[in-house]
């Protein structure tokens, strides 16, 4: 339990269910077979910029991919996620131990924990052409996960990633998280990106089944793909400042969700599969109401035979067999009737550290006035009892 003796929610069970590791350069060096310790990512300097590399590969740009400093302030985004190097990170943001004293200070109990400079959905350890070393990448990052898992007494829960390339490869990886303790599954929404069918396809249907049977949610974070990200670098218009453009992508990579949500809904699976769950993360909720409408409307318009097959509504779905998480709305003081129209069951609570967005160092102080608008049973499910549920905790 957490320490805290602060909290403005006494009693209550809190769960952050969307934050972030900043990974450090050596992450997949200082723990790699000797054999494979040349070639798993590492951090080089590439036309004088820090760069991920993998099997002499340039698969993305290295950051501190995050905004908290050393000594707790927050730092511009601009400067943080572009000109920090590792050293000026807060440790929290990579190591378990003061990740836990931030768990502490912040009052919170559990929570959930996903990547940043190697894909949101880990999908750039997906990149490459050696099969073997993909999938060894993988096992290796998922395997130090579950022991920051254990070792935290399942206070931290990194969520383990998947070799999205292949199907078959998936379902032997979740099975074998699962064994390790793994309470879930981080998933790029675009594994066709990677070279497997897109997730419509009912060749996923055993990875879903292996999911629903072991009670491992599927979590789809904002920006989890190749797709995703390279849309984000399209959502701002060139002229705009740097950090209008940050601003314009992290709006619309919520947004970006609702594609997600609208093509898990649309694709069958919660009807072959009803006991799978889904969690749409870091996404807010705002505009989950409209977006379930809207998906009604024009899939009974535009596809009347499918709609006909369907056996629930969007909305029903949702309710059933998907999440979302909440940080910063308040929709002009009627989140009642939001939470209302989304379902208080089907809502988690994040912070978000150590990214830009994120509520630090406070988190509970700066959504209390929010949440006072809801019901103490409401505010127990948001916080965190919905997520003791969904993580077994």
């Amino acid at each position: 339990m957490a320490a805290s003796t602060t909290t403005p929610f006494p009693g209550s069970f809190i769960v952050d269910a969307d934050s972030h590791w900043c990974e450090q350069p050596d992450w997949f060096t200082k723990i790699a077979p000797a054999k494979y310790k040349d070639r798993v990512p590492r951090v080089e300097e590439v036309d004088g910029e820090r760069m991920w590399v993998f099997d002499g590969n340039v698969v993305g740009r290295y950051g501190a991919g995050g905004v908290i400093a050393r000594d707790g302030s927050k730092e511009e985004a601009d400067i943080a996620l572009f000109q920090w190097g590792p050293e000026m990170i807060h440790v929290g943001a990579w190591d378990p131990q003061v990740r836990l004293e931030v768990l502490d200070e912040s009052g919170i109990d559990a929570q959930v924990i996903f990547p940043s400079t190697i894909g949101l959905g880990g999908q750039d350890l997906g990149l490459g052409d050696d099969d073997t070393l993909r999938r060894v990448t993988v096992e290796i990052y998922n395997d130090r996960m579950a022991e920051v898992q254990e070792q935290s007494g399942n206070r931290l829960l990194p969520m383990p990633v998947m070799p999205a390339w292949n199907i078959d490869y998936c379902v032997a990886e979740a099975k074998r998280c699962a064994a390790q303790g793994a309470r879930g599954i981080n998933m790029t929404s675009d594994p066709n990106d990677l070279g497997s069918p897109d997730l419509a396809s009912r060749e996923w249907d055993p990875f879903w089944a292996t999911c629903a049977e072991l009670k491992l949610p599927v979590h789809f974070h904002i920006g989890a793909s190749v797709t995703g990200m390279d849309m984000y670098s399209k959502y701002a218009w060139a002229s705009h400042h740097p950090n209008t453009a940050l601003a314009l992508g992290g709006t619309l990579l919520f947004i970006g969700n609702a594609r997600v949500v609208s093509n898990c809904i649309a694709s069958g699976m919660f009807d072959r599969h009803p006991d799978l769950k889904v969690v749409s993360v870091e996404s807010g909720v705002g505009w989950i109401p409209f977006i379930l409408e809207a998906l009604e409307y024009e899939i009974e318009e535009n596809a009347p035979k499918q709609f006909a097959e369907m056996g629930k509504s969007p909305a029903e779905y949702f309710a059933s067999n998907m999440y979302a998480t909440f940080w910063f709305e308040n929709n002009r003081n009627k989140l009642p009737d939001l939470i209302d129209a989304v379902g208080e069951d089907c809502i988690l609570f994040e912070t978000d550290f150590p990214h830009p967005t994120c509520m630090y160092p406070s988190p509970l102080q700066t959504v209390a006035p929010k949440m006072a608008t809801l019901s103490e049973t409401t505010q127990k499910k948001i916080l965190g009892e919905n997520a003791r549920k969904l993580y077994r905790l």
